[in-house]
């Protein structure tokens, strides 16, 4: 994950718990921190010790999907309202796996990612 992606908000991932990104800054020698938080704790840390989240079910029903179909290999989730669509593909074939906007692939695996993306189309956050 690169720190280019990131934006104020954006979850992550620092030891095994969600956290919400407040600030980067930079150090003198040119190293990049991020002050992280959720509920219980506020952090600074380097950012190279934090960790992108992977879109799992999980996050996709917090993000307002609903489950639209499943089967044994493939497992749809869909937004109506931004047509949005999501298969999570069991059998890991990664051409079936990923984001569907408007009928189009979009690389898009972890939250970050997906948080982005929604805002710069619909100029609101996800969550």
């Amino acid at each position: 994950m690169k720190i280019t992606e990131l934006k104020i908000e954006n979850l992550v991932r620092y030891k095994d718990q969600v956290y919400s990104l407040t600030e980067v800054y930079q150090q003198e020698n040119a190293e990049y921190n991020v002050k992280i938080k959720n509920r219980k704790e506020s952090l600074s840390v380097s950012a190279k010790l934090i960790k992108p989240l992977k879109i799992n079910e999980f996050w996709l029903l917090k993000f307002g999907f609903i489950k639209t179909f499943a089967s044994n290999h493939i497992v749809r989730f869909e937004r109506p309202k931004e047509s949005l669509k999501f298969d999570i593909d069991h059998d890991n074939l990664h051409s079936m796996s990923g984001l569907k906007l408007y009928g189009n692939s979009v690389n898009c695996k972890y939250v970050h990612q997906f948080q982005n993306l929604f805002c710069f189309l619909f100029g609101r956050d996800i969550i």
